[in-house]
């Protein structure tokens, strides 16, 4: 008995041992696969492309777009992210140029690089880092306190800016100070808020603890929480980002006082002096009669759409006070400004497509402040997240938005719409937009030597195709279309709005509208050193864009659209 259990406690001992061995040898085996694989990715990433790997991101190319084909046939080392995309079946090239195959799969690549980068930049702070962040005296401004900030009833309302990647507290204050406001509040570390009225409820300073996106070490805000700073004392000598405009003179509404919420009485009254006060009281119009200033919005009663005579405002023509002088003030019509998402999802699918540099930014920014909602976008594109389109982060088949962004064409993508506002511009003009967008982003404008070289020729061989491809799908395979000039939008701006606005089944106001129209440029009107008068299309590349736009003409008035307006053609 005691020689069996002893044969009994030998071989479990060796059980034991074996057990041991084999667990060892399995975790030293996993990691050595580990660090081998690991080898491997790093000597791939830094040898270059190989033939499985994802399209390189075109120098360039600055954000989402499209990709030129040139830099196609000699990528740069920069890789996307992820490779799966390339998978995806080739689209019909039946009017778009053969570069053109690999345009969807491009997108979605630089869509997700996008991405990834914006996820990395929201990656948590660490709270001693965050304690350790104090307001810098080295502001200009004073710093008031940190307080509680209510999206839905919201003081710090007069103008909001958004950089998700170089706000600073000095950017937020001198915006605020050029546009005449007292107080700058900071959110979130990359939301500036403008206004004259501190907000009600104070928070606890520890509660401001987002570090400013352009700025380390320097506090803007927090979830919910305004870091707010006076700025009155930088107004005097700050740069105005806009002067006070002449809107021109206008028959005065009969009862001034009622038309009007706030007035003053002023001798010697100066244009200086009316369009400070309206800014302090947050109006964007001043308007003058005699010494009466009286400050105000577009309505209904008063909506500058009936402009007189300007010497009828003078003092020997003015003499019974029936007209008055009307200015534009650096403060920003607020009656529109509040966007949302959808609170459910949309039953409708609504595409605004457009080719690119057709002014589909300028549509969305419209559209956003007549319908209160914010648009998507098929692309992720930083630049237009950080100047407010919250839209552009949200998934574009999330179906919270009240349409979506896109420049597709093609059969399967056009069919994923239920319906779509079809937005054309002057092929002429959106190919000189696209092209300054292209090498100068979305307010700037290329240079000399950008429109000198062979890049321009290349550029307009292979979009100008493009864009009547693009119609040209559209309307064979778009279910329900609104087609919308971008010329006509831009000449009359409220009756075009209000038709774009009921084909995606909204109400709106009237003052909201006139609201818009006060509004109209938003944030991404070019500035800077514009192309001086010269004449960048060659004959021959007249002659190709002229064939294509009777192209066009001719569908559109096939479907019983109107026709493209005249001053396309001829050229």
């Amino acid at each position: 008995m005691a020689k069996a259990f002893f044969r009994l406690q030998k071989f479990l001992r060796r059980t034991q041992f074996l057990l041991f061995f084999l667990t060892a040898a399995y975790l030293m085996a996993g990691s050595l696969l580990l660090l081998q694989r690991t080898r491997l990715v790093i000597q791939q990433g830094s040898r270059g492309t190989s033939a499985n790997q994802a399209l390189p991101v075109p120098d360039g190319v600055a954000g989402v777009g499209i990709v030129d084909p040139r830099t196609l046939q000699n990528p740069s080392p920069r890789l996307l992210v992820g490779m799966d995309a390339m998978q995806e079946p080739a689209l019909d090239q039946r009017h778009s140029p053969g570069w053109l195959v690999s345009r969807n799969s491009e997108l979605r690549q630089l869509r997700r690089r996008w991405f990834h980068r914006f996820i990395s930049d929201q990656e948590p702070m660490q709270t001693a880092g965050l304690k350790a962040m104090k307001p810098t005296a080295e502001h200009k401004g004073t710093y008031v306190g940190c307080f509680s900030d209510d999206s839905r009833d919201r003081t710090l309302k007069g103008a909001v800016f958004y950089d998700l990647r170089k706000m600073t507290v000095s950017h937020c204050q001198e915006a605020c100070a050029e546009r005449a406001y007292t107080y700058a509040g900071l959110a979130y570390g990359a939301e500036c808020y403008c206004g004259n009225k501190l907000p009600a409820t104070a928070s606890k300073p520890e509660e401001c603890n987002s570090e400013c996106k352009g700025e380390k070490g320097s506090v803007c805000g927090g979830v919910n929480r305004l870091s707010v700073y006076r700025v009155e004392e930088l107004r005097a000598g700050a740069r105005r980002r806009r002067n006070v405009i002449y809107r021109g003179c206008f028959r005065a509404p009969e009862n001034l006082t009622d038309t009007f919420p706030a007035s003053l009485i002023q001798p010697n009254l100066t244009v200086e002096m009316c369009s400070e006060f309206c800014s302090k009281k947050e109006f964007p119009l001043a308007v003058i009669r005699g010494q009466e200033c009286y400050c105000g919005y577009p309505t209904g009663r008063f909506s500058l759409h009936d402009g007189a005579d300007g010497l009828l405002c003078s003092g020997t023509h003015n003499a019974e006070g029936k007209y008055c002088l009307v200015y534009q003030t650096p403060v920003q019509d607020t009656r529109c400004t509040d966007r949302k998402f959808l609170t459910t999802k949309s039953k409708v699918f609504v595409a605004l497509s457009s080719f690119p540099g057709a002014g589909n930014t300028w549509a969305r920014h419209l559209i956003e402040h007549a319908t209160g909602y914010y648009t998507g976008s098929y692309y992720f594109d930083g630049a237009l997240y950080n100047k407010g389109f919250k839209g552009e982060k949200d998934h574009w088949r999330s179906r919270r938005t009240i349409c979506v962004k896109t420049h597709e064409s093609g059969k399967m993508e056009i069919e994923m719409f239920d319906s779509a506002i079809l937005l054309i511009r002057n092929p002429y003009k959106s190919l000189m937009a696209e092209f300054n967008r292209k090498y100068a982003g979305h307010l700037g404008y290329a240079t000399d030597r950008n429109w000198k070289s062979k890049e321009w020729p290349d550029f307009v061989n292979s979009y100008a195709s493009w864009w009547a491809s693009h119609v040209l799908d559209w309307l064979k395979f778009g279910k329900r279309l609104l087609v919308v000039h971008y010329e006509d939008l831009k000449q009359s701006l409220i009756p075009k709005l209000k038709e774009m606005v009921e084909f995606l089944n909204m109400t709106v106001t009237e003052d909201r509208l006139l609201c818009v129209e006060n509004n109209r440029d938003g944030n991404f009107k070019r500035s800077g050193a514009k192309q001086k008068d010269f004449e960048p299309f060659t004959q021959e590349m007249k002659d190709l864009i002229n064939r294509y736009i009777l192209t066009v003409d001719e569908a559109l008035r096939r479907r019983n659209f109107t026709g493209l307006p005249r001053e396309y053609v001829p050229r």
